[in-house]
């Protein structure tokens, strides 16, 4: 994965409730050749949350989003785990991790504290060049 910067990817998906137990147990653990193709996508800080009516809030982070996607969609592992997953989600077409719905980011601590400090520098900076 070439770029520098990592993307920080959230996504949300409905679970079927008559299949909510079911889901859970499916991830009380994963297949680890399930694991495995996600690490070697390129996906980290992989979690799951499980909300109120079955609303699932996934969230990872990868250097490049498009080369994860394409690796996993090449992936048999995924396909397959992908083909049992799909029946536990409420109007999905398609793969679950290609199909879901993703959130668009508004805030983020870390990068605005960044900004903050980056700021505050670069202004203390102008004060004592005067």
């Amino acid at each position: 994965m070439t770029s520098t910067a990592t993307k920080r990817v959230c996504f949300q998906l409905v679970i079927r409730p008559e299949l909510l137990d079911e889901y859970i147990a499916r991830h009380t653990p994963v297949w680890p050749e399930m694991l495995a193709e996600i690490a070697a996508a390129g996906r980290r800080n992989y979690s799951l949350f499980l909300g109120d009516g079955g609303r699932l809030i996934g969230y990872y982070e990868t250097d490049d989003d498009e080369a994860a996607q394409a690796y996993l969609a090449g992936s048999e592992v995924a396909a397959r785990w992908e083909a049992e997953m799909g029946r536990f989600f409420v109007g999905l077409d398609g793969r679950p991790d290609q199909a879901a719905t993703p959130l668009t980011e508004i805030f983020n601590l870390h990068d605005q504290l960044t900004a903050a400090e980056a700021a505050a520098t670069a202004s203390e900076n102008e004060s004592t060049a005067s």
